[in-house]
């Protein structure tokens, strides 16, 4: 049978006047669904026992669940999701003293080849349902409030997968997290991360979602980045950056450009100069990324001379630039470490 979830509002409203009912009962399916994140049909009190049981002849609802919960010393938790097809994702909880952080995936795997990430050694095996994102995020607020005794407050599309490349099912869950008919969140406390794919980082800012953006950059110097990146052979800087003004000129939001320094890579300063001058072309600013080892060896965090050199030259050219410690790094949780990897 199918999820139900797959049907919109106006899809239920159809479903509904097909059964001899009337079309309120579809934003009372509707609100159990995305409001409340209810995953049983049977507990939809507010409709009869017989509609109950003539909706579950046709209709499911498949949530995930989770298959292995893992917490590390700092307080980060990470979720193995078991999907309802059997496959696996992870999912992670941020906490700071201010804050929580839902790290939602989006893919199956990874449609890229990025050299440094554990993600992108793992096959794309599909992308992510709206209902399966969704349930993410609904997933570790209630995590957030029993752990923490606070609700979510931010969501960063950093998970597994490229967002970008399922791009109709990402846009969709962020309209059922924000909408007030959905779980209520600010679309400002949602951050979605792209290796960076122009033609649809324009289209995200013609959706109007009011998301904040993130561009998984790590070298600002063409060459180098192909070596970093391969896949972003096919995506020129300059055509990225040209989609990234476009953005800003759309959404006057600024850029956050996700920047990691890797020893003997792009630690010198030829790559600072190259990063200063690609910031300089739309207003923007850099997260330098502590490195997280995925265990082949090729990749090292630099050193902290290396670090607070591309600090202060970046901050003398009036580049905005903060450091991101890695959180959850024991449980194999911490940024470009997710592989459904478990750790004792």
């Amino acid at each position: 049978m199918k999820d139900i979830r797959i049907l919109s509002l106006d899809q239920l409203k159809d479903y509904f006047e097909s059964l001899g009912e009337k079309p309120f009962r579809a934003k009372q399916v509707y609100d159990w669904l995305w409001s409340k994140n209810l995953h049983s049909i049977d507990e939809m009190t507010n409709l009869s026992k017989s509609l109950r049981e003539k909706i579950s002849e046709e209709y499911t609802i498949n949530p995930v669940s989770v298959d292995l919960l893992q917490k590390s010393t700092d307080g980060t938790i990470k979720n193995g999701v078991k999907l309802h097809d059997g496959l696996m994702v992870e999912s992670v909880l941020i906490p700071t003293e201010t804050r929580t952080t839902a790290c939602v995936s989006s893919q199956v795997g990874c449609s890229l080849n990025c050299e440094f990430c554990a993600t992108a050694k793992l096959k794309r095996m599909r992308n992510l349902e709206v209902a399966e994102i969704v349930d993410q995020v609904a997933l570790i607020d209630s995590q957030s409030r029993m752990y923490f005794e606070r609700p979510l407050s931010n969501i960063v599309f950093m998970g597994m997968g490229e967002p970008m490349m399922n791009y109709k099912n990402v846009v969709e869950a962020i309209r059922k997290i924000t909408q007030p008919e959905g779980l209520g969140m600010s679309p400002r406390r949602i951050t979605v991360s792209t290796s960076g794919i122009p033609k649809m980082i324009k289209m995200l800012a013609d959706d109007e979602l009011r998301v904040k953006l993130a561009l998984s950059l790590h070298s600002a110097i063409e060459s180098k980045r192909n070596e970093i990146m391969p896949f972003s052979d096919k995506f020129p800087l300059t055509d990225i950056m040209e989609s990234l003004q476009y953005w800003y000129q759309k959404t006057g939001s600024v850029i956050t450009f996700e920047y990691c320094v890797w020893k003997g890579i792009n630690d010198g300063d030829e790559d600072i100069k190259a990063l200063i001058k690609y910031c300089k072309q739309v207003p923007s600013k850099v997260n330098l990324i502590q490195y997280n080892p995925i265990g082949d060896g090729k990749y090292d965090q630099c050193n902290k001379q290396a670090e607070e050199n591309y600090i202060r030259q970046l901050e003398n050219a009036g580049v905005t630039v903060m450091v991101r410690r890695s959180r959850g790094g024991d449980i194999d949780a911490a940024c470009g470490q997710l592989a459904n990897k478990a750790t004792d």
